[in-house]
């Protein structure tokens, strides 16, 4: 069923972006991705405020197909209508890499919210690499080979051709995540040259309304730059507002749902938010998401941005490289990765701002 939505429009430097529900701006990008005059300035003012204000936007104008989206939908439902030794037969390696079934104890950040696993299964796709890959042939964290099904005609091309569409989407807005922290539109290209990049493709089973100890998905923050969610007529995603009300995310026709991590919240020295969000499947069906997460290369180091640190507001976090980050977030977040440790010099606390009002 179609949201109902209720727009407002709030002047930002000038311009007036409308509002989902009252609170999450929509940002049309059409006229970026055409290359017409104002447009990136426009569209990064209106990024600049759905970050230091709410820490998710709505995109419109983004120019992926609506039938490759539905495609990838199908792919993720195929899937994991596999039986369950097929699945099991490309399970998630310490790459994270695969195929992870729901989880039969808690994760570190569940077991810190007091809550059981998180009721959905995922399976998991990195950027596709070759045997020769001097990455591979290292086995560098989160550079080896995909695991593939076996038995699903068209499913690999067809995934790669969403993740491909959405690597090259990724590194156009990257331009305006730097002209809206007020640095060179270029600025992040080098980062974004050969982005990390994760597909994850879930399935919600139903889950009991009334038992607030189960989620499924629990509250948290993402870890990286980008996570872009497209439109899912099943809803249940929810977003933590600011002043800590919880607000189901609707759906609106077209437009994929886009927020930031913890990296771009500490890159930006807190200046842009990453907002904590949860999943819910209450529908009375299956529901099934794929987002994708696109975040700077392993060896980008995260460093305070120029322009966001002043004498009132110092630098709060020291440098990290991206790939030791990812490291410890995951095991965080996953219990095949739980032993892992984070390097022993690497400060990798998120932004307490943050995750403070869910934690507490």
């Amino acid at each position: 069923m179609q949201q109902e939505m209720t727009s407002s429009t709030l002047s930002v430097a000038g311009v007036t972006p409308t509002m989902i529900g009252g609170e999450i701006p929509l940002i049309d990008v059409s006229n970026f991705l055409a290359d017409k005059s104002g447009a990136a300035e426009l569209a990064a003012a209106q990024l600049r405020y759905a970050f230091e204000k709410v820490g998710f936007y709505y995109l419109a104008g983004h120019g992926i197909s609506q039938s490759l989206i539905d495609r990838t939908y199908d792919e993720a439902a195929r899937f994991h209508a596999q039986p369950m030794e097929e699945k099991l037969a490309v399970k998630v390696d310490e790459h994270t890499i695969g195929y992870m079934p729901i989880q039969d104890k808690a994760p570190p950040n569940a077991l810190a919210q007091n809550k059981k696993p998180s009721q959905n299964e995922a399976y998991f796709l990195r950027r596709e690499r070759t045997r020769d890959d001097p990455d591979v042939v290292s086995n560098r964290r989160f550079h080896a080979l995909n695991k593939w099904p076996g038995n699903l005609p068209g499913f690999r091309e067809n995934v790669l051709e969403y993740m491909r569409t959405l690597e090259a989407l990724c590194q156009k807005l990257v331009k305006l995540y730097a002209l809206a922290l007020d640095l060179p539109e270029t600025f992040f290209d080098s980062s974004f040259a050969k982005p990390h990049m994760i597909l994850r493709m879930s399935r919600y089973p139903q889950i009991d309304a009334g038992d607030d100890t189960v989620a499924s998905l629990v509250p948290h923050t993402d870890s990286g730059f980008m996570t872009l969610l497209p439109p899912n007529k099943v809803q249940g995603l929810s977003i933590l507002l600011p002043d800590g009300r919880w607000m189901d995310a609707p759906y609106v026709e077209g437009a994929y749902v886009v927020n930031g991590g913890d990296i771009l919240h500490r890159w930006s020295n807190e200046r842009f938010l990453s907002t904590p969000h949860r999943v819910r499947n209450v529908s009375g069906t299956l529901r099934y998401a794929i987002p994708f997460f696109c975040d700077p290369d392993h060896d980008t180091m995260i460093e305070c941005l120029p322009g966001c640190a002043s004498a009132d507001r110092p630098a709060k976090y020291p440098p990290i490289k991206f790939g030791d980050y990812a490291l410890w977030f995951a095991a965080q977040r996953y219990n095949h990765m739980a032993k892992v440790a984070a390097p022993a010099d690497a400060d990798v606390t998120p932004g307490d701002r943050a995750t403070a009002r869910w934690k507490s």
